[in-house]
C-alpha cells in the first residue's frame, strides 16, 4: 500500500469539487487527477489540479487507490458504477432508494470479479441517515421511523429535472411539513403518506421556445423523484437562478418514537443542518474512500453499502486513539 491513500475523481461539478476541498483537509490522501467527459484543457485555470478525459481512466488502475464518482444518481452512476468497479476501488453516492437493491447487484458482479471494494449509496441520505435509521428501529424495537429532508435543495433531483427536454437550467428545493414534525416530537406517532410529509418546489430555466407545460408535466410525473409529492414548478430567468439560487443549503431529520418497557415514550432524533449539501456529501464520501482503502487491503471485495463498514474504518486515527479518546 502507498504512503497516501491516491485518491481520483470521475465528474467535476458540484460534487467533485467539494471532494477536491475534501481532500485537502485529509493529510492521509492526495488527489491523482480528476476525469471528465469535457475537455481538460477547459480547466487550465484551476491551480494544482490535473484533468484528464474519462476514456483515460483505465491506464491510471496502479497509479489510483480509491476512484470516487461523482456523477448523477440518474444516469451517469447506473452506467459508471459497474464500469468503473471493474477497475478501482469506487464509492459513490447513488441516490434513487428504489433502485438501489437492483444498483447494488450490478456493481457487486463488477467488483467481485476485479476483486474490488465498491462503497454504493454514501452521503447523508442514503447514508448517514440509513446508519441512524437502523440504530434507531434496532433499539427501539416497537416504534415508528420518519425520515424528513430539508429544506434545502436536493442535488439528485436537481440533476433530474436538468435533464428534462427543453429545460436549460434548474434547482428542486424540498420542503419538510413543519407542523407534522412537531407531532411527532411530541410523542404522537402518524400514519404518514409521502405526500403528507414534503412538498417539491422547482425553480426552472427553460430553454427559448420550449413547451413549458410539456416540462411541468413531466417533471410532475416523473417516478422516483416527483410524482408521490405536491410538486410546485416555478419558471424562472437565468438571472433570477443565477442571483436567488446559487447557494445549496440542505438538512434534515431522522426521528423514531418508540415505547420500552410499559408503553413508556422514548424518542430518538438524527439531525443536520447544512450551509452546503455536496461539500457536506463530499466529505462523507472521502471517509468512505479510506474505508474502501482498507478493506481492501484486508481481501475484501464486492459492493458494501453503510451497513456493512465499522465506524472505525472512516476514522485515521487508530483504533486504540478511537478507544481512548472517543469511546
Amino acid at each position: 500500500m502507498s504512503a497516501k491513500i491516491r485518491v481520483g475523481i470521475v465528474g467535476y461539478g458540484n460534487l467533485g469539487r467539494g471532494v477536491v476541498s475534501a481532500i485537502g483537509q485529509n493529510p492521509d490522501m492526495e488527489l491523482v487527477g480528476i476525469f471528465t467527459r469535457r475537455d481538460p484543457s477547459s480547466f487550465a485555470s484551476e491551480n494544482g489540479l490535473r484533468f484528464y478525459q474519462i476514456s483515460e481512466a483505465e491506464s491510471f488502475k496502479d497509479k489510483v487507490d480509491v476512484m470516487i464518482l461523482c456523477g448523477g444518481s440518474a444516469t451517469d452512476l447506473p452506467e459508471q458504477g459497474p464500469v468503473f468497479s471493474k477497475l478501482f476501488n469506487t464509492v459513490d453516492s447513488f441516490d434513487t432508494h428504489a433502485k438501489i437493491p437492483e444498483y447494488f447487484e450490478q456493481v457487486n458482479d463488477s467488483a467481485l470479479t476485479s476483486g474490488k471494494v465498491a462503497v454504493i449509496s454514501t452521503g447523508w441520505d442514503p447514508g448517514l441517515f440509513s446508519i441512524n435509521r437502523l440504530m434507531a428501529e434496532s433499539i427501539l424495537s416497537q416504534g415508528t421511523d420518519y425520515t424528513f429532508w430539508g429544506k434545502g435543495v436536493s442535488q439528485g433531483h436537481s440533476d433530474a429535472i436538468r435533464r428534462v427536454k427543453g429545460v436549460k437550467g434548474g434547482v428542486q428545493y424540498t420542503v419538510p411539513s413543519e407542523s407534522v414534525i412537531d407531532r411527532i416530537r411530541n410523542g404522537e406517532t402518524p400514519e404518514l403518506t409521502t405526500r403528507d410529509k414534503h412538498t417539491r418546489e422547482c425553480f426552472v430555466v427553460a430553454e427559448e421556445g420550449a413547451d413549458l407545460e410539456q416540462i411541468r408535466q413531466e417533471i410532475v410525473s416523473m417516478p422516483n423523484y416527483f410524482s408521490d409529492y405536491d410538486t410546485t414548478v416555478n419558471f424562472i430567468s437565468e438571472e433570477e437562478l443565477r442571483r436567488d439560487h446559487s447557494e445549496m443549503p440542505h438538512g434534515g431529520f431522522v426521528i423514531r418514537s418508540g415505547v420500552t418497557g410499559k408503553s413508556t415514550r422514548q424518542i430518538i432524533e438524527y439531525s443536520l443542518k447544512l450551509e452546503s449539501n455536496p461539500e457536506f456529501t463530499a466529505s462523507v464520501l472521502v471517509a468512505y474512500a479510506r474505508a474502501a482503502y482498507r478493506l481492501h487491503g484486508e481481501g475484501v471485495s464486492g459492493a458494501k453499502t453503510v451497513f456493512d463498514i465499522a465506524p472505525g474504518y472512516l476514522s485515521p486515527k487508530s483504533p486504540a486513539q478511537l478507544r481512548k479518546e472517543l469511546l
